[in-house]
């Protein structure tokens, strides 16, 4: 990247100045190198020589004067630099730089934007993991869309990463699940029986039980319930866990691990971290109870782990089930929750303290909600489910791409509102529609190029120079940010940011075109434009690929 180079040749002018006595601190800075928000302080600025100046003790702009002299003329990329301020160095790109990008564009490929910066790091990101107790609703959308892209960007980035959903499969929630379906059961076999508050309602539950009857008849009509409800939360758990996970394949969601919160507790692993923490004398009990000293580590209060009629909190699960995710050899552990778990990170995070995990290495990211709107109204419930709007329907609406670029269009703390009837324009004010449009437009013009006998061409056979107007070096540089923008989104954990830069692009690109004709009557114009616009479609289609949506070339 050219930033690279640039940072390259400035710590070699320090090093220079160092060497010929200019300069004495020994330390070289973490200094920055970034485009200036103001086109006229250059293409690039740094502030070297404001971080060296307290230990030189000297002013800011005569350590730039000092590492300007040593710049000069010692790169081919940079036509003038200048210095501003208090001591900013600004730097004037030649031409070539710019040209270099196309190149390094062509070069790479599909590979375009990816780094080695996470090379041998191995992460983990845990996302979903929604209890079995229901279909995937469309909050569970956007954490999935968020989870699916992040890890998409991580490993572009160079890490290793497994992606892993957690079942939670276990606890008074799925007591309520088998106990929910067992009566729907005997109510459709015209079993007098009450359905009392607490328990599941939606129309699944109907349905689960429906394919009991199918499946096993009226076998446990006369069965007593004590006996009847494992077989009944088995069953639905399983069945719901299979809806789940076509739903997720369908959303173009994958997963490398599904793990069950039971085989923590049939291979001993949650009376192990509680034993473990009892021995560092974390774990007391109190009322009958056994509670873990959270407060050592910042929490409100301290938690309950086991109750006094013996039952372990989900708590307790978790505490095994990330001492278990660490015990992997994983670097660093992700997990996304829904913003309303705000309160359990602090907890959390004091448990890996106490099994002595640097609380570096573990990461939340909280979703906040999706309001669904239709046409700019609130959509309250779905008729179909009578509860919540499912991601199923909302595919079925709006499509698999709308979706998952809609949710991924906002930071994930920030709540979102997604309006169906918007999703589903073909027009600009569909976000998706307009960058997926820009791709399929760039595939049109270079087919249309085709017809007139000017196939796509290589780098070394067009005039690189002829790309010289104002756009087509705003492109040439938008083009650039692509690397360092992936990078910046893998360490910020913020796939937001893909989307974001894929409207600018694109937006730059129609702005493009509707100033300046592709295919020309000048054949090597003609060909300069078009291998531009096709690094512009390629820089699109890694982008869209890095968020799990399709880039068409017909729409």
């Amino acid at each position: 990247m050219i930033k690279d180079r640039l940072q390259e040749i400035i710590e070699q002018a320090v090093l220079t100045c160092r060497q010929e006595g200019l300069l004495q601190s020994a330390a070289m800075p973490a200094f920055a190198v970034e485009a200036p928000r103001n086109k006229e302080h250059g293409d690039f600025a740094t502030n070297a020589a404001m971080l060296l100046a307290p230990a030189e003790k000297k002013s800011p702009r005569d350590i730039a004067r000092l590492l300007v002299d040593k710049l000069t003329g010692n790169s081919t990329i940079v036509e003038r630099i200048e210095i501003a301020g208090p001591g900013f160095i600004n730097f004037y790109l030649q031409h070539e730089a710019w040209c270099s990008v196309l190149e390094e564009l062509e070069q790479q490929g599909e590979r375009f934007g990816s780094t080695a910066a996470g090379s041998g790091i191995k992460i983990q990101v845990e996302f979903v993991s929604a209890n079995p107790t229901g279909p995937l609703h469309v909050g569970h959308g956007r954490g999935a869309a968020l989870g699916d892209a992040l890890a998409n960007i991580l490993a572009f980035a160079g890490y290793e990463v497994q992606r892993e959903y957690y079942i939670n499969n276990v606890g008074i929630q799925m007591q309520n699940l088998g106990k929910s379906v067992y009566l729907r059961y005997l109510q459709l076999l015209k079993q007098d029986v009450e359905f009392p508050d607490g328990l599941y309602r939606g129309d699944y539950i109907l349905g689960v039980a429906k394919e009991v009857i199918l499946k096993h008849g009226e076998r446990f009509v006369k069965s007593p319930e004590p006996e009847a409800l494992p077989f009944f939360t088995d069953f639905a758990a399983t069945l719901i866990m299979s809806g789940i996970k076509d739903d997720l394949a369908q959303f173009g969601v994958r997963f490398d691990n599904w793990f069950s919160e039971k085989t923590l507790f049939e291979q001993g692993a949650v009376q192990r971290s509680i034993d473990e923490l009892k021995a560092r004398d974390l774990a007391y009990e109190h009322e009958g109870a056994l509670w873990f000293r959270t407060t050592r580590f910042g929490d409100e209060k301290d938690r309950v782990m086991v109750k006094e009629d013996g039952t372990t909190t989900y708590f307790a699960s978790d505490i095994a089930y990330h001492r278990e995710k660490f015990s992997r050899g994983f670097a660093r552990v992700i997990d996304i929750w829904g913003a309303d778990h705000h309160g359990y990170v602090p907890r959390m995070t004091g448990v890996l303290q106490a099994l002595g995990i640097a609380p570096e290495g573990f990461n939340v990211i909280l979703v906040q909600m999706v309001n669904l709107l239709r046409s700019g109204v609130p959509v309250a419930m779905s008729t179909r489910s009578g509860e919540f709007v499912t991601l199923k329907e909302v595919m079925e609406e709006v499509g698999k791409d709308a979706a998952r670029f809609i949710f991924l269009t906002r930071r994930s703390d920030a709540q979102l509102d997604f309006d169906l009837e918007v999703a589903k324009k073909q027009s600009d004010e569909n976000p998706v529609y307009y960058v997926q449009y820009g791709h399929a437009r760039i595939c049109s013009i270079t087919s249309f190029a085709r017809e007139k006998n000017i196939p796509l061409p290589a780098f070394h056979d067009i005039n690189p120079y002829l790309l010289s107007a104002a756009e087509e070096i705003e492109l040439i540089k938008k083009i650039a940010q692509f690397p360092e923008l992936v990078l910046g989104s893998a360490q910020a954990f913020e796939p937001h940011r893909i989307s974001m830069y894929l409207m600018e692009l694109v937006g730059m690109f129609h702005s493009y075109y509707s100033k300046h004709r592709v295919i020309t009557d000048d054949l090597n114009m003609s060909r300069a434009r078009l291998f531009l616009i096709n690094g512009i479609r390629r820089v699109l289609r890694n982008g869209l690929t890095l968020l799990g949506v399709r880039a068409p070339e017909k729409m």
